[in-house]
């Protein structure tokens, strides 16, 4: 008998791993996942509160959660991560490659590209792009043994389009002087070139790669960013985390089984202009 349609897009009993998973984004993700069913493995830097984290999505959704501390831009770390998680689930399911940083110095990653230092650009490209790969990297090689999976990779629109500068005068993020940096463009479309080099390349192997591109998402920006931002977009303001997690799992659950390489935009149309 046929699975109804409304049941293709839950996630009941399946692992999902889901890096930088205590970010704004990365909680509302774990919550949508969990909420659906799904295992929830909860990976970031802080160990302690990766587990608090897992704990708090067990009791209030019924699923078996994990949490693991794990720095992505090291090789023996996430070989140690991705282990622990085989260990106790036996298969992962669903890679939610989603870890990003802004670094520990945000006046640094603020800084204008005149001026930007090869530290910083590094520091953001390891985590990025870097620890991406590796992630996908070791995660995509338990899939390959289970001849299936699902991998999701955030990217951002500025990975795809460009920046449009203006609306960053007087502009403020936790009452600090904002703009986009070339580093967070420049890793962000990568995030893209290397979904589609995965899709491709393990298309035949039951693996699927898809990438979800959020718009601006209101965390904590001044009224002034807001409003210029909000005037660019058709739908006219921001996104908030909620409305991306349709779309995540959209993507994950097996709704989406004919699509791979492809990149979801939650934007309220923005790149539609």
């Amino acid at each position: 008998m046929k699975s109804s349609f409304s049941e293709k897009f839950l996630l009941k009993g399946k692992t999902a791993l889901i890096t930088g998973a205590l970010g704004i984004l990365g909680k509302r993700f774990c919550e949508g996942m969990a909420e659906s069913g799904a295992n929830v493995v909860v990976v970031d830097v802080e160990e302690d509160s990766c587990t608090a984290f897992a704990k708090y999505l067990s009791r209030l959704y019924k699923t078996d959660c994990l949490g693991i501390g794990c720095d992505i831009t090291s090789p023996d770390q996430v070989d140690k991560m991705v282990n622990k998680v085989i260990n106790k689930y036996s298969e992962i399911d669903i890679l939610h490659n989603n870890a990003a940083t802004k670094t520990q110095n945000l006046k640094e990653y603020f800084t204008s590209f005149e001026e930007y230092k090869l530290g910083t650009w590094r520091e953001v490209m390891a985590v990025n792009v870097e620890g991406m790969y590796l992630t996908a990297q070791k995660v995509g090689s338990q899939m390959l043994k289970q001849q299936r999976g699902v991998i999701i990779q955030t990217s951002s629109i500025y990975g795809i389009k460009g920046v449009d500068n203006r609306i960053y005068a007087g502009s403020k993020y936790l009452g600090m002087e904002i703009n986009t940096p070339a580093v967070y463009a420049a890793s962000k479309a990568a995030v893209w070139g290397l979904t589609q080099y995965l899709a491709t390349y393990w298309a035949d192997k039951g693996i699927r790669v898809n990438m979800l591109s959020p718009g601006g998402i209101e965390s904590g920006q001044n009224e002034t960013f807001i409003r210029k931002y909000s005037h660019r977009v058709p739908m006219a303001r921001m996104g908030q985390p909620d409305e991306l997690v349709g779309a995540l799992l959209f993507l994950a659950s097996e709704a989406s089984s004919y699509i791979t390489g492809q990149n979801i935009v939650v934007d309220g149309g923005l790149t539609a202009w």
